[in-house]
């Protein structure tokens, strides 16, 4: 090999070498931009948490303007002074029970007046409160203060002397379901589009990220449904894209002979009064 060739040689391999630690560096580069985009995006997850969970919406209105002229708007002071705002009604025929209503993630009361409608022209009662943080209600929303919530109204409903039936939309299925855990004296539990926990939802929307770890509110209805011994109706649509119906069928199997799993067929996430849940539940009262 001449003197020439061996210089070009050694200039070629200077130059791959150059080309190939460019490489190096722009991968390391590149890797560095994307971990840095991962944690900005879990970073905001983890500090927005409670915004993505819970999205209160919107002035409350009077009931009287979404239809429902029977019903009274009170405030009722929480264990630690916060001040909620609920919808309240007695029940209109004597021995009926009152629902103790706890509605889903999103909006306020008024966007459940329909429900509401028909509880109220069965002649049962209503105690449906807004959640802290939601429109009328003070506070902030978390797991915890929900529950806790959720038990001291219950109580207050009890001490009246009216039965009571727990009913939960979506989110507040795991608000029904820890209540009727620790009040076993309820007389029907419904879960409306229920979960096993929101941090399974989340999980599965996100598998990316270490959801398990980084969630607060867990709402983990799955570790506590088998406790439960008040009479259990678990409703889902095949349709619902929100919540997939496998939530409610591992629901069913853990609850065992002590719920009633009702499949809706095309029902989805919000439509399932549309297709007789509520005249579901009234059968199922008569026959216990």
């Amino acid at each position: 090999m001449s003197q020439a060739q061996s210089e070009n040689k050694d200039v070629t391999l200077r130059t791959l070498r150059s080309i190939a630690e460019k490489q190096k560096g722009l991968l390391v580069l590149l890797a560095l931009f994307v971990a840095a985009i991962y944690a900005a995006i879990v970073g905001y997850m983890y500090f927005n948490q409670r915004s993505l969970l819970f999205k209160p919406d919107g002035l409350l209105p009077e009931p009287r303007a979404v239809g429902l002229a029977d019903v009274e708007v009170i405030t009722l002071p929480m264990s630690d002074k916060t001040v909620l705002t609920a919808w309240a009604a007695p029940p209109a025929i004597e021995g009926a029970p009152t629902v103790l209503f706890f509605h889903g993630q999103t909006g306020n009361l008024g966007d459940r007046a329909d429900r509401m409608r028909e509880i109220l022209n069965s002649g049962f009662g209503l105690l449906a409160p807004s959640y802290r943080g939601y429109p009328g209600s003070e506070g902030q929303p978390s797991e915890l203060a929900l529950i806790s919530d959720g038990l001291q109204l219950f109580d207050g409903v009890a001490s009246e002397g009216s039965a009571i039936l727990l009913h939960g939309q979506s989110l507040g299925t795991a608000i029904a379901a820890a209540v009727a855990e620790q009040r076993p004296q309820a007389q029907l539990l419904v879960l409306e589009a229920p979960f096993t926990a929101t941090v399974d939802v989340a999980s599965e929307r996100y598998p990316w990220i270490p959801v398990s770890a980084l969630m607060k509110d867990q709402f983990a209805t799955r570790d506590l449904i088998a406790n439960i011994t008040v009479p259990t109706l678990i409703f889902h649509g095949t349709h619902d894209e929100t919540v997939p119906m496998h939530h409610s069928q591992t629901l069913a199997d853990l609850a065992g002979e002590n719920a009633q799993f009702h499949v809706i067929t095309d029902g989805a996430h919000n439509d399932l009064w549309s297709h007789g849940l509520w005249n579901d539940v009234q059968n199922a009262l008569q026959k216990n």
